[in-house]
């Protein structure tokens, strides 16, 4: 089982020709709301893909249809707590490449305290997963507790700022990072290359596993030594909100199949390059069977 210590938020969604600058106000042509959140988004895509999840977090009760939606989809909700905070949520922009801007309010998803981190964490067993992201509280107390517990921790540092420097990242077993994240953390400029990138996170992490996604530029994994590319698939994107989502799920779902690295960035890679041919959130990421039926389509070109 992994268990998800992730957000849940409420998205906003308005498509823009561009993004709003400032003293400016723009019409938006198109606007929805749904299921969202970096931790819900993740829940969602491991359950797409067959993989077993339960997720922990916090919602507000006025918002508790989000856990009917998450059981519908195969995620076990029993430790969902529901409160009388408000629910985080986001305010996205698309722009006409189908890029996103998202401003963000934590809400409930930063109510979590060592009591209650220390509850889910006695459900665990020596060898199960704990999958965390940076949208949630307490992250530097559920590491170590997690990795005392005999847990293997598995970060997602996005969306990435100061508190993941001072995070212990040598105790998780496998970290994921786009470009921009990985420059942040290496104090490195955004444009370094790929390998200059994963040189310099294997002297940072040691041996620690890395999964370093490049956008259009593929994805790479790397252990010591160890390195495996993935290239991407060409399509025409018209939303990316929820592409590293759906790779982060994919892969760990493929992984808790059995798996390899590279058939995990594979795998990955695909239901990615589905989810930004679609609109929204979590709406936008594919089933298992679109995933077998989209590799099969691109084996055959």
């Amino acid at each position: 089982m992994i268990f998800n210590f992730g957000s849940i938020n409420i998205d906003h969604t308005y498509h823009l020709p561009y993004f709003v600058r400032p003293g400016e106000t723009l019409k938006s042509d198109k606007y929805s709301n749904g299921l969202g959140g970096k931790g819900v988004n993740q829940s969602l895509a491991i359950a797409r893909a067959k993989g077993r999840v339960s997720h922990w977090g916090r919602v507000a009760v006025t918002d508790a249809w989000v856990t009917d939606e998450l059981q519908c989809a195969g995620v076990d909700v029993s430790d969902i707590e529901l409160t009388d905070e408000p629910s985080g949520h986001a305010i996205i922009q698309i722009d006409a490449g189908g890029e996103n801007a998202i401003l963000l309010f934590s809400g409930a998803n930063h109510g979590f305290t060592e009591e209650r981190i220390l509850a889910l964490l006695a459900e665990t067993n020596p060898g199960d997963t704990i999958l965390i992201q940076n949208e949630c509280n307490g992250l530097d107390k559920l590491i170590p507790l997690a990795v005392s517990h005999g847990c293997k921790v598995i970060f997602n540092a996005a969306p990435m700022d100061d508190g993941v420097l001072s995070l212990p990242l040598n105790q998780c077993q496998l970290l994921f990072f786009n470009r921009t994240e990985a420059a942040l953390l290496l104090d490195m400029p955004i444009e370094s290359s790929a390998s200059d990138l994963l040189r310099r996170l294997n002297e940072t992490l040691g041996g620690t596993e890395v999964v370093l996604t490049l956008g259009s530029e593929g994805a790479w994994y790397q252990r010591s030594s160890e390195t495996f590319f993935q290239a991407a698939i060409r399509v025409k994107a018209i939303d990316t909100t929820a592409a590293g989502d759906t790779f982060v799920g994919y892969f760990l779902a493929a992984r808790q199949a059995g798996l390899g690295p590279r058939q995990c960035l594979h795998r990955a890679t695909a239901a990615a390059a589905l989810t930004v041919q679609r609109r929204g959130a979590a709406s936008s990421i594919p089933m298992a069977e679109e995933v077998d039926e989209f590799i099969y389509q691109n084996t055959q070109e």
